[in-house]
């Protein structure tokens, strides 16, 4: 209970500026539940997706594939029918490549969508915490100006360091959000690799089996 007092203490002297990083705060972590769970769901589809898709691939049965990834939503699912419903009739690799990573540059910016905003937030926290202290030591300057000489010293050391609370609260809201925002930028390069791993693969086993029907023919 001491520590909860101590925290509610730590708030409340903190002055007006506390409410609006507490506000950022809870804007970051709501960014940052969102995108990390759609960026966790996002990459379990795509490996389900993937364990089934890729040895219809190496089994040449391009149909089939083509069936489930029509009927599928995933971002891999789209990425690999966009060049399986390409690869019956054309039969340049480029035609397919260029086919696959305009899927690619659709399917990006949504991986990457508000992720940028926790990072926002961090900054934003920083800024008021700076803000709040720069604004709690222009009250305790103004305040002591007409004290008594002999309190001057003991009021401007305990309003600097109730002013500095700000400063304090805004680097503990900004450190976690900056350090989950490098968790979300990582799992979406995570995924990113992933499809452009599962693009090239796919492009391979197209290139073999025209080469071999190339052969035969």
């Amino acid at each position: 209970m001491d520590f909860f007092y101590s925290i509610v203490a730590f708030f409340a002297t903190g002055g007006l500026f506390m409410y609006p990083i507490l506000l950022v705060f809870a804007f970051g972590v709501a960014i940052a539940v969102e995108r990390f769970v759609t960026l966790t769901v996002i990459t379990s589809k795509n490996q389900v997706v993937w364990d089934k898709v890729q040895p219809l691939l190496d089994n040449g049965e391009f149909n089939e594939a083509r069936a489930m990834t029509g009927e599928d939503e995933s971002t891999i699912s789209q990425v690999l029918n966009m060049g399986l419903s390409m690869q019956g009739g054309v039969r340049r690799r480029e035609d397919i490549e260029i086919a696959m990573e305009e899927s690619m540059m659709q399917i990006v910016p949504r991986l990457e969508k508000r992720t940028p905003y926790v990072a926002l937030a961090s900054s934003i926290a920083t800024l008021l915490g700076l803000l709040g202290t720069i604004m709690g030591l222009i009250q305790a300057f103004t305040a002591v100006a007409n004290a008594n000489p002999a309190e001057k010293a003991d009021l401007l050391s305990a309003s600097i360091s109730v002013a500095m609370n700000t400063t304090a609260f805004g680097l503990m809201v900004a450190i976690p959000l900056l350090i989950v925002h490098a968790v979300l930028t990582s799992k979406t390069g995570d995924i990113v690799d992933s499809l452009e791993m599962a693009t090239v693969k796919a492009l391979n086993v197209f290139s073999r089996r025209a080469q071999r029907t190339t052969a035969a023919a």
